[in-house]
């Protein structure tokens, strides 16, 4: 596959489709590497990669469950199972974490969009490498209680949850905008 034709072809594959095997740590790493060749005013490097297998997320998800329970008492089993598992949907979970921070010339902005370059990488090296991937964050990614827990300080947070395995099979594309709707020629 070329890169264009990843590029074409790259979508999200919903996690309830995402199996076994994932990437193999060589592999992982490569597509970490790619993640992090971003454009990054200033090398700042305004992000970082937390890899949460199945082990870990499962211990994630106790907390997880707690922070949901706390909020809503009569849940039931069903809903507290969904929101224990949120992180061990597929078999590799990468958080990418925003480290945006006040500089004196680069803009936080700048720093942020670094952020989401990377989860775009991440998505298009999972490609490449034949996985299905996913960019996600949903309420885990806001909650103060899942980030202590996930080692973010006060100023860091989540730009997206990347899903990653072997998709049970190949998605149909959805409609994309045609660029009449989007492009403006000045």
């Amino acid at each position: 596959m070329t890169l264009l034709d990843a590029l074409r072809t790259r979508r999200s594959s919903p996690t309830k489709q995402l199996g076994e095997p994932g990437p193999d740590a060589e592999t992982l790493d490569d597509m970490l590497r790619i993640a992090a060749r971003v454009p990054d005013h200033g090398r700042l490097a305004p992000w970082r990669f937390l890899v949460i297998d199945r082990a870990a997320g499962a211990r994630i998800g106790e907390t997880i469950e707690a922070a949901f329970l706390a909020d809503r008492p009569e849940a039931g089993e069903e809903e507290r199972a969904f929101e224990r598992g949120r992180l061990v949907r597929a078999p590799i979970c990468v958080a990418v974490v925003s480290r945006a921070a006040p500089h004196p010339k680069i803009p936080e902005w700048e720093q942020i969009l670094s952020a989401g370059a990377a989860c775009q990488n991440l998505l298009l090296a999972a490609k490449a490498h034949g996985f299905g991937a996913t960019w996600i964050t949903e309420w885990v990614a806001f909650d103060r209680r899942v980030l202590d827990v996930l080692g973010l300080a006060p100023h860091e947070r989540i730009a997206g949850f990347v899903h990653i395995g072997t998709p049970a099979t190949v998605m149909a594309d959805r409609p994309r905008p045609e660029l009449a709707d989007i492009v403006t020629r000045l």
